[in-house]
């Protein structure tokens, strides 16, 4: 007899060898249906297997559907892999590379003697979709490696064999066939093709084999595919909307920054860009101030004995911009960690000045690959919102748990309501004794607690020095971004020779907290952009308002109000044009101004001023008086307006 344990502990017995398919079914025809593959696991091991794998021995089973993560990834491979049949079956020539799960989708390389067009995307998405309908079986077959060399060598796919050739030899392969297509893949995958029914073909681009410049050109084609339509259409409408949110195309259309080939990763600010950064730069200020920070400015370059001192220069050269004077190199500071230090070893400190918190707004550069360069989201100078608390193992936990409750005011203040908590632990490779480490974890844990936080652990994904609270936020349409950390650090300290003198006259190494609630701040404006979709709420906005007069006698009365409102501190201007007042309502609403103001004879000779909020919404008349009234408020409570459909 053979036991075969489910999730929910029951056991199901079977007199013989049985497959995850016949399991399923006799749990149910439904279950049977849905079951895309099993988690098996026996004697300690586990493996993601087809349903066709047989049991044939005492082992634990988890049916796999497409609600599962894995049953999500099983249906995208498969979909590439589908791809790759349908272009077989169009263009016979083509050869086929490899076709791997990405985020949300698939894709597959393809050689071919020419660019596949839009009109040939149309064909194969059509073609797949006739394959799914003939519910062709996908089975698993093992090769030995030479034999499956020789065989695509036969039919043609050079690439494949070349694959299959860098395999030691004496291994078993596995190819998968579905009707007359066969392909390399280690699977598992669906078990029949009707189980993939929701994908979309989204675009070619180029890519070269293996990832190297040096080879030839193919053709990947890049799809999505979900268990169900509703899902796959929501992606859909999520990737329109972050189309039309594209801080590049925003940047562009709203002045606010550009990019050039002659400054690769780094931002040309606009006035009205430069606006918006400084309005997130003093707001950020502010909370240092309010919150015990000590702002300090530490050097753009320092002599490379420092990063030799740090690290930085055995584990992370390769990100670092240096430059030379005088028979001396200099690196470029990727990060602002080692000047902080620097600056606290310049006075010795007692516990009772601890915790010490330093904050920065520091620019720093890193050699990042052009290819991955992404606007502001990734750059090659940026500016971080850094600071660095140097404080007693006693004083983490609280520490940590300020900063949390800190970073989620922030991080409403500029319209970001979902946070997702994760916490980092220990690494295999790391330093520090097991002690030290359990308190840090728990010190974090339990401060993420305190702030009523439910939160993530990520096993083993921490730094060498120690564990970390990473901050998600989720935007408006759905999309996370990594954003704010706090890292628990026992070695810089040591390594630079940082001390504090304790209640006992003995010196000791204080514990560095590395914290920043915005990270980059080009990343986090190219984040408020596409989260506003350039509307921005009217205390970031570079132009908060402007006042049009509707004719040339009220255009007086319109300066005069732009230059009230603007020596109450608002940012305010005037459109003074002998341009119809249609014609200018409708060009600063494609600017996203939170406010315009119309004026005319009526207006001036009633000291009111007529308002339009964002959005074509009509607030109606009001007084002067009133409307600066409307404007302090917005400012004054971080007011956030709704974003225009």
């Amino acid at each position: 007899m053979i036991a075969v344990t489910l999730p929910d502990g029951s056991k199901r017995s079977y007199s013989g060898p049985v497959t995850v398919a016949e399991v399923a079914q006799s749990i149910g025809a439904g279950l049977a249906k849905a079951a895309l593959a099993g988690r098996v696991t026996t004697a300690g091991q586990t493996d993601l297997v087809d349903t066709s794998f047989t049991i044939d021995r005492d082992s634990d089973l988890a049916i796999v559907t497409a609600k599962d993560p894995e049953g999500l990834d099983m249906l995208r491979h498969s979909t590439a892999h589908l791809l790759a049949y349908a272009v077989k079956s169009l263009f016979p020539e083509a050869q086929v590379t490899i076709g791997p799960v990405i985020e949300n989708g698939f894709f597959y390389d393809f050689a071919y003697k020419r660019p596949f067009t839009p009109e040939d995307l149309e064909a194969i998405e059509k073609k797949m979709t006739e394959l799914a309908a003939r519910d062709e079986p996908v089975v698993r077959e093992q090769w030995q490696r030479d034999d499956a060399v020789e065989f695509f060598k036969d039919i043609g796919e050079l690439y494949k064999a070349e694959i299959i050739a860098s395999i030691p030899s004496n291994e078993t392969i596995s190819l998968y066939r579905e009707g007359d297509f066969i392909d390399l893949c280690r699977g598992p995958h669906v078990p029949n093709t009707g189980k993939l029914k929701v994908f979309k073909l989204m675009k070619v681009a180029g890519a070269y084999w293996r990832g190297d410049s040096n080879n030839e050109m193919l053709q990947r084609i890049y799809g999505t595919a979900w268990a169900t339509k509703a899902e796959q259409d929501a992606h859909l409408h999520m990737l329109q909307e972050a189309e039309k949110r594209d801080h590049r195309k925003l940047g562009r259309e709203l002045d606010l920054f550009h990019f050039q080939e002659e400054g690769p990763g780094l931002v040309f600010w606009h006035p009205k860009g430069w606006v918006l950064w400084q309005q997130v730069e003093q707001y950020m200020r502010a909370i240092y101030r309010n919150n015990g920070y000590q702002e300090v400015k530490a050097p753009q370059i320092l002599d490379l004995s420092l990063w030799k001192k740090t690290g930085h220069w055995d584990n992370y050269r390769e990100n670092m911009f240096t430059t030379e004077s005088e028979s001396r190199v200099y690196g470029l500071k990727p990060m602002n960690c080692p000047g902080h230090v620097q600056i606290f070893n310049s006075n010795l400190h007692s516990y009772r000045e601890l915790p010490l918190r330093y904050g920065e707004f520091g620019q720093c550069h890193r050699n990042e690959p052009s290819g991955s360069l992404h606007g502001m989201m990734r750059v090659r100078g940026f500016t971080q919102d850094d600071g660095h608390i140097f404080c007693t193992e006693d004083q983490m936990q609280d520490e940590c748990a300020n900063f949390t409750a800190l970073l989620q005011k922030v991080y409403a203040d500029f319209g970001f309501t979902e946070v997702l908590y994760k916490v980092a632990t220990r690494p295999e490779k790391r330093i520090g004794s097991d002690e030290s480490w359990d308190k840090a974890e728990a010190a974090l844990m339990e401060s993420l607690k305190r702030t009523g936080c439910e939160f993530e652990v990520s096993p083993g994904e921490g730094a060498f020095y120690g564990p970390k609270i990473e901050y998600t936020l989720k935007d408006a349409i759905g999309r996370q971004w990594q954003c704010g950390t706090i890292q628990v650090d026992f070695s810089m300290p040591a390594r630079l020779d940082a001390e504090y003198v304790d209640e006992h006259d003995q010196r000791k190494t204080p514990v560095m907290l590395h914290r920043a609630i915005l990270g980059s701040l080009e990343r986090f404006i190219g984040m408020l952009i596409e989260n506003h979709a350039g509307a921005m709420p009217p205390w970031l906005a570079p132009v908060q308002a402007v006042v049009c007069c509707i004719s040339e006698s009220s255009a007086q009365y319109a300066a005069q109000i732009s230059e009230s409102l603007k020596k109450q501190g608002f940012r305010v201007e005037s459109d003074l044009r002998a341009e119809k007042i249609t014609y200018k309502i409708r060009e600063h609403s494609m600017q996203k101004v939170p406010y315009i103001l119309v004026v005319g004879e009526k207006e001036r000779e009633a000291n009111t001023v007529a308002v339009r909020a964002r959005g074509g919404v009509d607030l109606g008349v009001m007084s002067f008086e009133g409307f600066g009234t409307l404007l302090s408020d917005d400012v004054s409570g971080y007011r956030q307006l709704a974003v225009p459909a």
